[in-house]
């Protein structure tokens, strides 16, 4: 039988193999989704983000590295997560359906320009699903976040639209990569915008 030491240590040789193992793929994907974000901050649009669980925990953290900061003091960026209204999602859940709660407020919010981006580890995500097909009929640019092979996100991306697909089938790994992914775009986009640190 494992110790907890070992199941640890375990923990981290596969959290570290899985982000060497997608880094090359992942790389240019996150650098493309970068310029998309900063040429929409710069044109004045915002960021919507949205996700369930641990990917709405990405969306709020994503969104408060913008509005906040992420390593450099800054003028604030436009991010809003769809996640942190609980009497919206509430509302929409009950008047009409828990798939809804996303796309309702990317109609609400979104313009044309603006990005949606959605994230979900099994890229299967009903509610975020809905939502990007709501942005792309509003004109959003969307960019997905997603493990496995992407699922129906994956599908779903057009030209102007970026995916950020995670090639793990363990959801912890994705999560890990996710957020190690959100850092590296707040560098990106801190670095574009305002020069290198």
């Amino acid at each position: 039988m494992k110790t907890i030491e070992q199941r640890i240590a375990e923990h981290f040789a596969a959290s570290i193999a899985t982000k060497q193992q997608v880094a090359g793929k992942l790389g240019p994907h996150i650098a493309r989704a970068s310029k998309v974000m900063v040429d929409c901050l710069k044109s004045g649009g915002k960021i919507l983000a949205c996700g369930n669980g641990g990917s709405a925990a990405d969306s709020q953290h994503f969104a408060a590295e913008l509005v906040g900061r992420f390593e450099r003091e800054r003028e604030e960026l436009a991010a809003i997560a769809l996640t942190t209204d609980s009497s919206i999602l509430t509302a929409v859940a009950n008047d009409y359906s828990y798939d809804e709660i996303f796309s309702k407020q990317v109609r609400a919010l979104g313009k044309p320009g603006d990005i949606l981006f959605g994230i979900s580890t099994s890229g299967n995500s009903k509610n975020v699903i809905t939502a990007i097909e709501a942005a792309k009929k509003k004109g959003l640019i969307v960019i997905g976040m997603t493990g496995r092979n992407g699922g129906k996100i994956g599908e779903m991306m057009g030209e102007r639209d970026v995916l950020l697909n995670v090639e793990s089938t363990v959801t912890a790994r994705i999560q890990e990569v996710h957020l190690l992914t959100l850092h590296c775009l707040c560098d990106a986009i801190d670095n574009i915008m305002f020069g290198e640190k």
